[in-house]
Formats: structure tokens, C-alpha cells, sequence
């Protein structure tokens, strides 16, 4: 336990397993401490430290060089840098090929975009009359697909059209009337196009629906079964997702058919990430991160809050005190958020603030913190916001301000 976290107050419960419970109202009346959109968020379920897990290994069955992919998706692999299959790309890639739907239940960072790539680029490659259509819940989620989908097909001449929102929908409907072989999109950006009938789905055979929860939570999922009925009867059709809530039970029901179930997955939260709070105590919270971050190991933090206007005054601030700082939410748009993300990555900035637009599905190396600026809204933003770090094996650091 960290020294800012002693003394909590009485009447918060945790249960046995650590999951999130909410804090009652007590028998006068009372209210829990930390109240959000009528949610009581109780401050003692950020706490939890890092766990070195045994577990029996997963013992590879397969190498890249077993699988019957295209000879030059293998070079581009070994060129990525990836020496033998995750677990999910152990499992996936063979169904995928045989052609065979496919479920995949999988947490971010188990590396599941090349277990659906690299199959369909093999598969495109021997039929260019195949059509690929994959939909993701965010734009940066999107464009992290449209980089992988690039290093993957390196020199093959297969193309890959971007489809999202916050981009030119003119430029992305002359990239389409070139016919690529994939469509990557967002679900909104794909229902406009289809609508306008610049974009027919009838054509694509082979469908990817990325992090299905996600898309949930953000309430596309009307969306997507409006977009499933244009599809063609006959189709492959792989399901991605870290967990399968009842509501998403009826979509997968009306997507796939005989399908392969591939589940690798390591809990609620990420076992390797130590979580406490930072108890703020009516001190100013701005001065409580200026003294976090001044210290050396908080090499690439991500610092999340809850409003637009909220991360843009603390960006500022940041700046104004010397810090390398970028902001990306829902009003930035799509250059510079993936400006932001680029200086992350290349370590030009030490601090991206964000609203919870960040908080899935993005694989950033690398993240020693992340900081809970202000408590989210549901115990599942804060799974999705901290599994930014620890990831790959290594330990991360997630900090919660409470007041």
C-alpha cells in the first residue's frame, strides 16, 4: 500500500475474489463516498497488487513456418519481429484458413489482429476476388489495424481502404470505387457508406468484427445487426471480443454459423499490474500529479479524465509547468489524435492525456503508468483504461485519485 493511502474510512466491502462491488447506501441513509451517475464506485476495488501467476505454460503447437500462410506474410512476419504464435494465433489461424467462423475471446495486447490477418491475407492472395471487410469500435483501434494490416501484406499488392469517421468520407469513397480487398472501418463511418450506396457489403465474403464488447458499451450494436443484414448469406465471419455479455449472445447467433471457439484470456484485470489510490484529501490534484510525474520511473504514463474540457485544461497546465504532454478525446481530430499517439510512441512526449476514447484497444509499448485522474464512470472503463500497461509480460502501475 502506498504511503498517500492510509487511513481508508469504514463501510466499504470488498468481496472475497476482489471483483468490483458497489457501496450501499448504509442503514441512516448514508452514501458512499464516491458517487458517480447514481453508481457508488468503491475506492478499495483499485487496489490490488501485482501477482506473479503460475500457471501451467502454453505450450506452442505450431510455428509460423508450420502454418500453410503465404510465403511472403511469413517473411513479413519474421520482419515484425515475431519469433513463435501467441497462444490466440496458435489456436486461430488454422480454423481460419480452412475457412471455418471463428470466436475468439481474448484480452487486448494476446496479439488476436495478426491471428485474423495473416489467414485473410493468405486467403486474399490465392483469390484477389476476395473481399475482407473488418469493423472496429474506435477510429484509433481502426487505424492500428490499417498499420498491422501494412507491415503484414508488404510487397504483395493487396490494399486496404480506412473507413472512418473524422476522416474525408469524398477521399475514402474514391479509395472504394478502386475496389481494395479490405475495408476497415468503424461502425458508423461503414452505415453512412452503405447507405449512400458507395459501399456494397454484398461483396464481402470474409467479416471481422473486433472487440464486439466494446462496441456494446458504445452502443453500436444496433449498428452492427443493421450491417450484418446487407452481408451475403455465404461468408466467413470471425467474432473478436474479451467477453460475451447476454446482449451480445443474439448477435453472434445471427453472425456465425458452426463456429470454432478460441478463449484465452487471464481475468478481470491484469494480474501483473499493481492498483492502488491516491487519497487526495482536498489538496489540489493538479500539484498531488505534478509530484508523480516529476519522479523517474514514470517514464510513459497515461493520465485518463472524465470530461473534453477537463484533459485540454490539464494538457495546458502540464505544458505551462514544463512537461512533454499530448491530449487525445473526441474533439481532436483524427490528425491530431494519431499525432499524439506517434509522439507516445517515439517517446517525444512522456504524458498522452485522454478521455476514455484511449481506453481500448490500443497497444502502446511500453506504458509504466497509468493514472486514474479522475475515477471512471464504470468498473469496466477502469479494466479497459489500466490493461494500457503491464502488458507483454511486464509489470505496470495503475494509480487511482480518489477525494
Amino acid at each position: 500500500m502506498s504511503n498517500f493511502n492510509r487511513g481508508y474510512s469504514r463501510g466499504y466491502r470488498r468481496n472475497n475474489n476482489r471483483s468490483f462491488d458497489k457501496y450501499r447506501p448504509n442503514r441512516s441513509g448514508g452514501r458512499g463516498r464516491y458517487q458517480n451517475k447514481g453508481i457508488f464506485l468503491n475506492p478499495l476495488m483499485f487496489v490490488r497488487k501485482a501477482v506473479d501467476v503460475i500457471e501451467e505454460p502454453y505450450l506452442v503447437v505450431n510455428s509460423f513456418s508450420d502454418f500453410p500462410l503465404n510465403e511472403t506474410v511469413k517473411k513479413n512476419v519474421l520482419r515484425r519481429g515475431y519469433d513463435e504464435p501467441t497462444p490466440v494465433q496458435d489456436q486461430a489461424i488454422l480454423p481460419i484458413l480452412e475457412g471455418k467462423d471463428l470466436i475468439g475471446i481474448a484480452n487486448t495486447g494476446t496479439g488476436k489482429t495478426a491471428a485474423f490477418l495473416l489467414p485473410l491475407i493468405t486467403k486474399v492472395a490465392k483469390d484477389r476476388s476476395q473481399k475482407v471487410l473488418i469493423i472496429a469500435p474506435t477510429r484509433e483501434l481502426a487505424f492500428q489495424i490499417q498499420d498491422e494490416f501494412k507491415l503484414f501484406s508488404l510487397g504483395m499488392g493487396i490494399y486496404s481502404t480506412l473507413c472512418i469517421g473524422g476522416a474525408s468520407l469524398n477521399n475514402q469513397a474514391r479509395e472504394l470505387y478502386r475496389r481494395p480487398n479490405f475495408v476497415i472501418g468503424t461502425p458508423g463511418r461503414i452505415k453512412d457508406l452503405v447507405g449512400r450506396r458507395i459501399l456494397n457489403l454484398n461483396y464481402y465474403e470474409n467479416v471481422v468484427l473486433d472487440e464486439v464488447d466494446r462496441m456494446l458499451d458504445m452502443g453500436f450494436i444496433h449498428d452492427i445487426r443493421h450491417l450484418i443484414s446487407f452481408l451475403p448469406k455465404s461468408r466467413q465471419s470471425l467474432f473478436f471480443s474479451a467477453t460475451i455479455p447476454e446482449e451480445i449472445k443474439t448477435v453472434m447467433q445471427d453472425f456465425l454459423v458452426n463456429p470454432i471457439t478460441v478463449a484465452v484470456k487471464t481475468g478481470a484485470t491484469p494480474q501483473n499490474v499493481d492498483q492502488d489510490i491516491i487519497r487526495t484529501q482536498g489538496k489540489n490534484k493538479l500539484e498531488i500529479l505534478h509530484d508523480l510525474l516529476i519522479k523517474e520511473e514514470f517514464k510513459k504514463v497515461l493520465v485518463f479524465g472524465r470530461t473534453k474540457w477537463g484533459i485540454n485544461k490539464l494538457e495546458v497546465n502540464l505544458i505551462k509547468r514544463g512537461f512533454r504532454a499530448a491530449a487525445i478525446h473526441g474533439n481532436k481530430s483524427q490528425g491530431q489524435r494519431l499525432r499524439a499517439l506517434r509522439m507516445l510512441r517515439n517517446n517525444e512526449v512522456q504524458i498522452l492525456l485522454a478521455t476514455d476514447v484511449a481506453s481500448r484497444g490500443l497497444d502502446i509499448e511500453n506504458i509504466t503508468h497509468v493514472i486514474n485522474y479522475d475515477v471512471p464512470e464504470t468498473y469496466n472503463d477502469y479494466v479497459h483504461r489500466i490493461g494500457r500497461t503491464g502488458r507483454a509480460g511486464k509489470k505496470g502501475i495503475a494509480l487511482t485519485f480518489i477525494d
